[in-house]
């Protein structure tokens, strides 16, 4: 009787532990990314702080810098005063910045960008939709579209001044 409850309480322990490692690894390793390099870019129409629409079709001919963020990220935060301060210098070179937020309130986006006194295009995916089309995961991800509107690069994680210049440089038309 005893060895029967030690089989059934083991066999129920095993099964917890498959489940758990399953659970672990399809949420933090397995890669389910969608944007690829060589890939084409997936059109997206979302609409600025403004109201203004934004269509990643209309930026063809630009180099873009797709940067999904959040305000709640400390490596969102950290990047986004270096990103404005490079795309005063690379605007002009034809390299766009796109910041499109993780389905946060509009509000505290807003508070966000006023406080850091961003001027690049920033959008609200609300829902979700076109970080689960470019199956973006974890924050802050980067995706570099070159001016034939292909992926150069997909990017996750903080970004130091100098990696952001170079990410820049590498989609700069004409490079």
């Amino acid at each position: 009787m005893k060895q029967k409850r030690l089989m059934m309480r083991t066999s129920i322990l095993a099964i917890i532990a498959i489940a758990l490692a399953y659970t672990l690894y399809s949420n933090f390793i397995a890669d389910r990314s969608v944007a690829k390099a060589g890939d084409l870019s997936i059109n997206f129409v979302l609409n600025d702080l403004e109201g203004e629409r934004i269509e990643l079709e209309d930026y063809k001919g630009k180099g873009v810098f797709l940067n999904f963020w959040g305000t709640y990220c400390p490596p969102c935060v950290k990047e986004m005063p270096i990103m404005e301060e490079l795309y005063a210098e690379y605007k002009d070179q034809g390299v766009e910045i796109i910041a499109v937020n993780a389905s946060e309130p509009k509000l505290t986006v807003e508070r966000f960008v006023d406080r850091l006194g961003l001027t690049f295009p920033i959008v609200i995916d609300q829902g979700n939709n076109v970080i689960d089309a470019y199956g973006i995961r974890p924050l802050p991800t980067t995706i570099l579209v070159d001016e034939h509107g292909v992926i150069v690069r997909v990017f996750t994680g903080g970004m130091t001044e100098q990696m952001i210049r170079d990410f820049m440089e590498e989609i700069k038309p004409g490079t």
